[in-house]
């Protein structure tokens, strides 16, 4: 089929790059000239494994092709997905202005009807409103397709590949007809494509990743509890998650959840309900444990040195939200390093792709190092905050050795207590019971 994906931020291009690759044709559209002379040449903006490989290929291949000219590449295609973002306004409400004019510029470009794709994230009635849009723009027949994705940063390949399940909301036969040809190839494996009406399929969205945050806030919220008795979180939530009911994905305590999905549409959701006169306790809750959260890991660090860390050099594994992705968006890295820097501590950072969204963020407040272990040099203390593979077994003897201190502060729980004390560190983590270390 030929395709237009109009947006090639992180949803636009992996969709975009994985439907060529299932062999159709397909035109990638952005309005950022910089970004698609880079796409061209095979150059992506992102860090997600696998998908510059990708890129490369289809491009090689001529079944992708990156442009600015929007009417083009709409004129080519028979479905035109909407893949822009949609982020939070100051009230918690999706920003849709993108979604609508990327509608109306495909309403106005068309030359037969075509099958509409909604891609972006986007709140309950939206796929109503582009429906508004293409009835001003355009005397053809359009067909709205609500389709949100549920690609994980760091294997959004494999997760397109061998989806959980592909939910399409849509109303009538002829949308149901295409999208089944589209994805016929990745049905293969026996997982379900779910036909709904529109607003359900956009609802959908928003109920898995709230019910996921509120999963990890629950766990975070144990695992406080956990330090203030005397219990192992770890244990506490394999005795829980090996019940078949509740499960052990999504349920590890941490410093909190990022990323460009989880804040936003908890957010987003808070907004609907809020429309519609409707307090969402547990959704508000989860939002509010997350803030908490985020701030717990600094906290622990003012315990044991004090409010002013003044003269103090703190190393700092890991910036992304979470590994293998550069995404720094709503990291808890950036809440953290913020209180730390404000209690007036020197930071060292290091991370193994994120380092130049970070300066983005960061800018000169901390120094960037060149290597995991150049970052250790005379820090007073490492905290771990993103679990990157390469920091779960490293050599502890050569970190005892690099630091002033042996002290590390585990935001993730990657290390095991009893072999930390056994070197003679001292180790805080989250939720294994209070540590008696001395203050």
């Amino acid at each position: 089929m030929n395709i237009a994906v109009v947006g090639t931020g992180y949803v636009g291009l992996v969709v975009g790059t994985l439907l060529a690759d299932m062999g159709h044709q397909v035109i990638c559209v952005d309005n950022d000239r910089r970004k698609v002379e880079a796409l061209c040449q095979g150059i992506i903006p992102i860090y997600e494994p696998g998908l510059d490989h990708l890129v490369k290929r289809n491009l090689h291949e001529e079944r992708l092709s990156f442009t600015e000219d929007i009417q083009a590449a709409v004129a080519a295609s028979e479905v035109a997905y909407i893949a822009v973002g949609t982020p939070s306004a100051d009230d918690g409400s999706a920003d849709l202005s993108g979604v609508f004019a990327v509608a109306r510029s495909i309403g106005s470009h068309a030359t037969r009807s075509l099958t509409i794709v909604i891609k972006s994230t986007v709140p309950v009635g939206t796929a109503d409103g582009v429906r508004a849009v293409l009835r001003e723009a355009s005397t053809l027949p359009h067909d709205v397709v609500s389709n949100p994705e549920f690609l994980k940063e760091g294997t959004a390949v494999e997760d397109f590949r061998n989806p959980d399940r592909i939910i399409v909301g849509c109303a009538s036969e002829g949308p149901r007809r295409v999208m089944e040809r589209l994805y016929k190839p990745l049905l293969r494996t026996g997982k379900p494509i779910l036909f709904m009406d529109n607003r359900s399929a956009e609802m959908s969205k928003y109920a898995a990743n709230a019910f996921l945050a509120t999963r990890i806030s629950f766990i975070n919220e144990l695992a406080r509890l956990c330090e203030l008795v005397d219990a192992d979180i770890d244990a506490v939530r394999r005795g829980a998650g090996t019940d078949s009911r509740i499960g052990l994905r999504f349920f590890f305590p941490g410093a909190g959840y990022g990323g460009s999905c989880f804040p936003k549409d908890v957010r987003a959701l808070q907004y609907t309900a809020s429309q519609h006169d409707l307090h969402m306790h547990v959704v508000d809750a989860a939002e509010q444990v997350n803030l908490e959260q985020k701030r717990l890991l600094a906290r622990k660090i003012f315990a044991r040195f004090g409010p002013d860390l003044t003269g103090l050099k703190l190393a700092v594994w890991g910036l992304a939200f979470k590994p293998r992705t550069d995404d720094m968006r709503e990291a808890p890295s950036l809440v953290i390093i913020q209180m730390l820097l404000d209690a007036g501590a020197t930071v060292v950072a290091y991370d193994p792709e994120a380092m130049g969204e970070a300066r983005h963020s960061l800018g000169d407040t901390v120094t960037y190092a060149e290597s995991s272990g150049e970052a250790l040099d005379g820090a007073d203390a490492l905290l771990v905050i993103t679990e990157w593979n390469e920091f779960r077994s490293p050599d502890f003897e050569v970190i005892r050795a690099r630091l002033a201190r042996p002290i590390i502060f585990d935001g993730r729980n990657i290390y095991d207590p009893a072999e930390l004390a056994a070197l003679g560190f001292e180790y805080y983590c989250i939720g294994r019971g209070k540590p008696d270390y001395p203050a």
